[in-house]
């Protein structure tokens, strides 16, 4: 088994239904298949009844603040929270594929051990579940890791002290491929138990200057990223410069502009799309 994690986050959008005949998320199996943080169950539960009584004694309009959305997005919002117990699962994987990253991954043309990788490598830090492996099994839900609850206050700031003991002990001596946005990143305090962490910085040429790539196009790099890393097993820099080198047609790895910070052991490397 390859020593390398790769940190992901959820995707906004997320594939409906399930099935109805899954077991139980919180309460099925005590060997954690399927389930693999089940330890931080009380701690979703909390969260879930927590939101659901948010749900129950808001307007729309304050709820429409909370989740920020309206309209039809902000009535599906409130139903599939509403519906979490009882709803039916499917992997988080599947839950997140019209997620743009996600797409991006195009896992289902991965090599079979490719796939594998990513399944036991990922990491997704999730605001309303905490820690997922990719192949765990979720119910629709919308909770961004950004929102903040009446009463809770920051969705990041709960599970910080939850999730960070976890998550480090989790990384003891791996490679991090860390593709987190900040939002996410701030719900984990780092203490760098990792060999060596990697942020990775997405950049274009626009009228002959570096400019960084953000939105849908900054989540279509950071899916195609982690395709990479999961079909090279990807553990070291060297990895890197020769997939770059010699494999990638769209981006290259600038090591000059890229840094090496030893007190943390991580890297801050720019890709740039040619």
């Amino acid at each position: 088994m390859p020593d390398l994690t790769v940190l992901l986050s959820p995707a906004d959008q997320k594939q409906p239904g399930g099935n109805p005949f899954a077991p139980d998320m919180f309460d099925y199996r005590t060997s954690g298949t399927f389930n693999y943080y089940d330890a931080l169950n009380p701690d979703r539960r909390e969260l879930i009844d927590t939101l659901q009584e948010v749900i129950d004694e808001s307007d729309d309009e304050a709820l429409a603040e909370v989740f920020g959305v309206e309209d039809y997005q902000l009535e599906e919002a409130i139903r599939v929270n509403e519906e979490i117990y009882d709803a039916p699962l499917m992997s988080a994987l599947d839950r997140y594929s019209p997620g743009v990253m996600y797409a991006a991954m195009d896992f289902a043309n991965l090599p079979t051990g490719a796939q594998r990788r990513l399944l036991e490598n990922g990491v997704i830090l999730s605001g309303l579940f905490g820690l997922l492996r990719p192949d765990d099994l979720i119910p629709n839900y919308q909770l961004g890791m950004g929102v903040s609850l009446p009463d809770v206050g920051p969705v990041a700031d709960y599970w910080r002290p939850i999730i960070s003991p976890m998550l480090n002990d989790s990384l003891e001596d791996r490679w991090v491929w860390d593709l987190l946005p900040e939002v996410h990143r701030n719900a984990w305090t780092d203490e760098h138990t990792y060999t060596a962490r990697v942020e990775v910085q997405f950049e274009r040429v626009e009228d002959g200057e570096r400019v960084p790539i953000t939105g849908e196009d900054l989540e279509v790099q950071r899916g195609q990223f982690v395709n990479f890393i999961v079909q090279e097993t990807a553990e070291e820099m060297e990895d890197l410069r020769e997939w770059s080198e010699e494999e990638s047609d769209e981006l290259t790895f600038d090591e000059d502009a890229s840094t090496y910070d030893e007190d943390t052991k991580t890297w801050t490397i720019v890709m740039v799309q040619e």
